[in-house]
């Protein structure tokens, strides 16, 4: 079993990132809160619709959270110092950076099925921390689902387990932008990534506040997946 390392994160600005906030990032084809499965509509058209993209196993490359000024500012204010866990790195000084480990995605050309970007994509081994007062919460394993706009995490505080595969963000993708290839290489930007009704009231309660509202936007996602067949074992 991976056993993610914590390592201290320079500051960002007087800041730096945050905890519960992943990633991943992540990319999303429809607003937070809804659900809806590409199966139903496809099964209305006698011709199967072909995704412009399908990578039926990540191993590769990365989602990365460019982080919001407010919620930079949010974290200072609120004196959390945060941290990265186990394989995730602060890029550039403002990027959250989350290598993928697995997981399979499919996007489909926008309205011709909802959501167009189905499946999962896998972080694991890496994290955020947050820390304040002594108390330190991690948030590690992060897995985007972009079905159902989440992203789910393992979260412990001072390396007690408080929660497992929990919706930690939520994702709202209506500033996604379109499919970008650049060769082997899909790219999904733009979505955003919010701490979710999950991780807001944990948060609040652990550091005795209740300024971490539902909501708060932690920054914009960029995933980036490998469409190039694995390597033979």
């Amino acid at each position: 079993m991976h056993t993610p390392k914590k390592r201290n994160l320079r500051t960002i600005a007087g800041l730096a990132t945050a905890a519960v906030l992943t990633v991943p990032l992540a990319a999303c084809s429809q607003d937070v809160g809804t659900t809806a499965s590409a199966s139903n509509e496809q099964s209305s058209s006698q011709t199967p619709i072909e995704p412009r993209a399908t990578v039926a196993m990540l191993s590769g490359d990365n989602t990365q959270v460019a982080l919001d000024q407010g919620f930079v500012q949010a974290l200072q204010q609120l004196k959390l110092t945060p941290g990265v866990v186990g394989d995730a790195e602060l890029v550039g000084g403002d990027t959250l950076e989350f290598p993928i480990t697995g997981g399979n995605v499919s996007v489909y050309e926008p309205g011709e099925v909802n959501p167009y970007v189905v499946g999962q994509i896998q972080h694991e081994g890496s994290g955020l921390s947050l820390s304040a007062k002594g108390t330190t919460v991690e948030i590690t394993n992060l897995n985007v689902d972009p079905t159902i706009s989440k992203v789910y995490g393992d979260v412990t505080v001072d390396g007690k387990v408080a929660a497992t595969s929990v919706p930690v963000f939520n994702l709202d993708g209506r500033t996604l932008q379109p499919l970008e290839m650049k060769g082997d290489d899909a790219i999904l930007q733009g979505t955003k990534v919010q701490v979710s009704e999950v991780a807001a009231p944990l948060l609040n309660e652990t550091f005795g506040t209740d300024a971490i509202k539902r909501g708060l936007v932690v920054g914009t996602a960029t995933i980036t997946a490998s469409t190039a067949p694995a390597p033979a074992a």
